[in-house]
């Protein structure tokens, strides 16, 4: 009988035990995955809000000491469209074109975003020396409108010349 009451007792104190570690693990656990989301939701936070669908409205080219202004708002149109891990770009000219391209130019891949460093990873490109290549811009986003300018070198294509595009959220 003591030998079955031994046991018993040291039984009863193992399970208090293990309901206790369950517990306390439990615990642990969900305390580290809110401290998760508080992280997460701060990152999400501090990040430029990139994701849409952007029109180009000006773009501006500084090349060899000669700088060049286009109105996208005129004869033409340009689309960005970002998600969470790609870009892509589309132009088409307004005016009826000479030859069957109607000046369409397109282009699209991987891109990353470091504070205010966007850099385009181009995969995809109607001019194909243009692909392969990475292109870092600084960005900002004030109200709707997104500026992003850098240099823009394709060594192949004799390309060598600093970007300044300025961009309108299209809303949905």
């Amino acid at each position: 009988m003591k030998i079955l009451k031994l046991n018993l007792t040291s039984f009863k104190s193992n399970l208090k035990f293990m309901k206790f570690a369950i517990g306390f693990l439990m615990l642990i656990t969900l305390m580290m995955s809110c401290g998760e989301k508080n992280k997460n939701k701060e990152l999400s936070q501090n990040l430029l809000p990139i994701q849409g669908t952007w029109k180009l409205i000006s773009g501006t080219i500084i090349e060899k000491g000669d700088t060049s202004v286009t109105d996208y708002t005129k004869n033409r149109s340009f689309i960005k469209i970002i998600n969470d891990s790609h870009f892509a770009f589309l132009k088409h000219d307004l005016k009826p074109a000479k030859d069957s391209s109607g000046g369409f130019d397109a282009g699209g891949g991987r891109y990353s975003l470091i504070d205010s460093a966007y850099t385009e990873h181009l995969e995809y490109c109607k001019e194909s020396e243009w692909e392969g290549h990475d292109f870092t811009f600084t960005i900002s986003i004030k109200n709707d409108t997104l500026t992003q300018s850098g240099i823009e070198k394709v060594p192949g294509g004799g390309i060598n010349r600093y970007n300044i595009e300025r961009y309108v959220r299209l809303k949905n």
